[in-house]
């Protein structure tokens, strides 16, 4: 039988829509360990926009509450983060004031020699220096690769917490070695899927959302964030060349889509709720991850990418390395004119057969069997054994 810990879990906004590797993981350890899940606003300086401002007053005042129970023996609270690195006295401002809300946090949950794990790197400033605590880090990006980020402040982040800690996980295999190469502990650890929420988007019985039941077929779909490595000018390509198919894209615009949005075939659509993506999916005829490649990009291991494939449907992406691996069951376009034509062949030649083999290509990747996978890792490294 494995050591029940507690864990102090600092990752994104526990709320959000759009439902990351940050989150997957923190459930899956909370059903099996008292787990503390620290929301760490602060990657990025706010923009001068109503959401950055309302977000980040709202995000202040929750960090004086106390953790808000969210689970049998889990919580949440926020420990927000000054993002102005670079301003003399703000580092350890975020020190102090960071140090002071997770301890106090911990106290009042009774947590005794919690274990502290990472998936966000300017988080770790709530570790003591001298601490004997055992330390994950979750590497699931090139966070000083971020748009909008103070760069040097966050690799020097990244690669001491990568120094620090015990057990290292990364999840896509181009920063493997750059991370082995700080810490010998490092072990790729890709992403899972929800294997069977995703599979619904082929069942009978899954509705498609009222919004969309009438919309134009064929439906090019895309689901995610839209920002600075999303290739706008691909998008308005394919819907400029194609005025007769609908291009559907759900989530978030952190970038200017006047673009996108002068095109009558171009809808968009605000983030939805995580469980309710297969309705979307089902309307999709093809599925598309059209990314410039970005240094971010370049080391990032796609979410949506085995989401899509759990959904059965086509996918046509960029290239990019983890999409590499996929090859025998993605369409991967060099160039915008290939791309346009891979979304026509997809169209035409989709049967059964492939459907199958696209979820057959994930079916071994949930995330319960990830999670039992790393924590099985951390057991070992705390010489607990395995987990059962």
């Amino acid at each position: 039988m494995n050591e029940s810990f507690p864990i102090l879990y600092f990752g994104n906004d526990w709320f959000a829509e759009n439902r990351t590797s940050s989150h997957h993981v923190a459930e899956r350890l909370g059903k099996q360990h008292p787990l503390l899940y620290i929301e760490t606003p602060g990657v990025r300086a706010p923009q001068a926009t109503g959401r950055d401002f309302k977000k980040l007053f709202r995000k202040l005042k929750q960090a004086v509450e106390l953790p808000q129970q969210i689970g049998p023996h889990m919580w949440v609270m926020t420990m927000p983060q000054i993002p102005f690195r670079g301003i003399p006295g703000v580092p350890v401002l975020n020190r102090y004031f960071s140090r002071f809300l997770v301890k106090r946090a911990a106290r009042h949950l009774g947590f005794q020699h919690p274990v502290y794990w990472f998936v966000v790197p300017h988080a770790s400033v709530a570790l003591d220096e001298n601490s004997k605590n055992f330390v994950v880090y979750y590497c699931i990006d090139d966070y000083a690769a971020f748009p909008g980020v103070d760069a040097d402040s966050m690799q020097r982040l990244d690669d001491n917490l990568t120094r620090r800690a015990n057990q290292l996980f990364v999840a896509a295999e181009k920063l493997l070695p750059t991370k082995q190469a700080l810490n010998q502990t490092a072990v790729l650890s890709p992403h899972g899927v929800d294997v069977d929420l995703f599979g619904q988007a082929q069942s009978p019985e899954t509705e498609i959302p009222q919004e969309i039941r009438d919309i134009n077929h064929p439906v090019i779909g895309y689901f995610g964030s839209i920002s600075n490595w999303t290739d706008l000018e691909l998008i308005t390509f394919i819907a400029d060349a194609k005025p007769d198919w609908t291009i559907l894209l759900i989530g978030h615009a952190s970038i200017d889509v006047s673009e996108l949005r002068s095109r009558k075939n171009i809808r968009l659509v605000s983030p939805q709720p995580y469980r309710t993506l297969p309705g979307w999916a089902k309307a999709f005829d093809a599925t598309i991850i059209p990314y410039r490649l970005t240094r971010q990009v370049l080391h990032a291991n796609p979410l949506k990418l085995r989401e899509y494939l759990a959904t059965g449907k086509p996918v046509i992406s960029t290239w990019t390395p983890e999409v590499e691996k996929f090859g025998d069951v993605v369409r991967i376009a060099k160039d915008h004119a290939e791309f346009l034509e891979l979304i026509e062949k997809s169209l035409e030649e989709d049967n059964e057969q492939a459907r199958a083999a696209r979820i057959a290509s994930v079916q071994g990747s949930s995330w319960d069997s990830r999670v039992q996978s790393v924590l099985a890792q951390v057991n070992k490294q705390m010489g607990h054994g395995e987990t059962h």
